[in-house]
């Protein structure tokens, strides 16, 4: 069975920083894309960022370029985001999500996997 568990969600201050993890296991993800979506209340699951599978290309959302870097382990079974400067609209729930080819893109039909999401709330 296919689990992508995210973890490293809390409350932080305006400007403070987290770094997510996402734990993948059931199959072989290491040359899947993987990605970050965020759902904020009242408004649409929105991509964050990805990472390829095959050659690690990645790429981001604009309103999170420069503050958000998404990395994979060498073993490529747990995927994170370092999330710095962070602000008050950055808050939501984190979904990872696993693609089932090493292309990836922004569009939430390209993830087959999902995990359960981790909340992030920013304190202005």
């Amino acid at each position: 069975q296919v689990q992508l568990v995210e973890s490293g969600g809390g409350l932080v201050q305006a400007g403070g920083s987290l770094r997510l993890s996402c734990a993948a296991s059931g199959r072989t993800f290491s040359n899947a894309a993987m990605a970050w979506f965020r759902q904020a209340p009242g408004k649409e699951r929105e991509f964050v960022a990805n990472i390829r599978g095959s050659i690690g290309s990645t790429a981001y959302a604009d309103s999170v370029k420069g503050r958000f870097t998404i990395s994979r382990d060498s073993a490529k079974i747990t995927v994170y985001l370092q999330m710095n400067s962070l602000k008050p609209e950055d808050t939501a729930v984190y979904y990872c999500a696993a693609s089932r080819t090493s292309y990836g893109s922004s569009l939430r039909s390209e993830y087959a996997y999902w995990g359960q999401g981790t909340q992030v709330t920013v304190s202005s």
